[in-house]
């Protein structure tokens, strides 16, 4: 749920970073954070566990318009891979606006691509939410790896509403923005329905 700061003329959203362990959410966050202008971020904070780590920052991308007359500022997170964390990825979802699903695309991590997916549908749901009802975008990372299991092989086992799909390698920052961008145009077109 979006944050109306008056004084500042901001609607302040929350984008979450979802998937297994390793799947590159960090990296997704990472990049963005290196390439936004320093005017535009605040601080990129680390809240280290001793095998995850949760990430965040917010932006200001002035690009993306505004909202009746307020700016958008959006606040990225990434959850914890590992399911052991589950209580922080429950945590880290409350009063979120938009997901990025980020999925590994070697064919070993499929299994964990989908627990993830499973995961993020009852977490959303014990959050009020449904997947099929918010803003969100999935993105296949590690398209670069030769162990890469086809793209249309990945959409029919991950795809879960034709959302927005997009193939990554976010160490190189293909498809970072377009990913970021996508899901980004879909909360800012459900806060202007309201």
């Amino acid at each position: 749920m979006s944050f109306i700061n008056y004084a500042a003329r901001e609607i302040n959203v929350k984008i979450v970073f979802y998937g297994p362990g390793l799947c590159g959410k960090t990296t997704n966050l990472q990049y963005i954070f290196e390439k936004s202008s320093p005017h535009q971020k605040g601080k990129l904070i680390s809240l280290a566990t001793e095998t995850d780590r949760t990430l965040f920052f917010d932006f200001l991308p002035l690009d993306l318009g505004s909202v009746r007359g307020f700016k958008t500022r959006f606040h990225l997170y990434t959850v914890p891979g590992q399911v052991f964390y589950d209580a922080s990825r429950k945590l880290i979802l409350k009063g979120v606006d938009g997901v990025v699903f980020v999925a590994d695309s070697q064919e070993a991590r499929m299994d964990a691509n989908e627990e993830s997916m499973h995961n993020l549908g009852e977490n959303l749901r014990e959050n009020g939410f449904e997947l099929k009802n918010i803003p969100y975008v999935l993105q296949f990372n590690k398209r670069d790896l030769p162990s890469a299991v086809g793209v249309d092989d990945m959409y029919r086992l991950l795809n879960f509403k034709g959302e927005p799909t997009f193939e990554a390698v976010a160490t190189q920052g293909m498809g970072v923005f377009e990913t970021l961008k996508a899901v980004a145009k879909q909360v800012l077109y459900e806060l202007r329905r309201r």
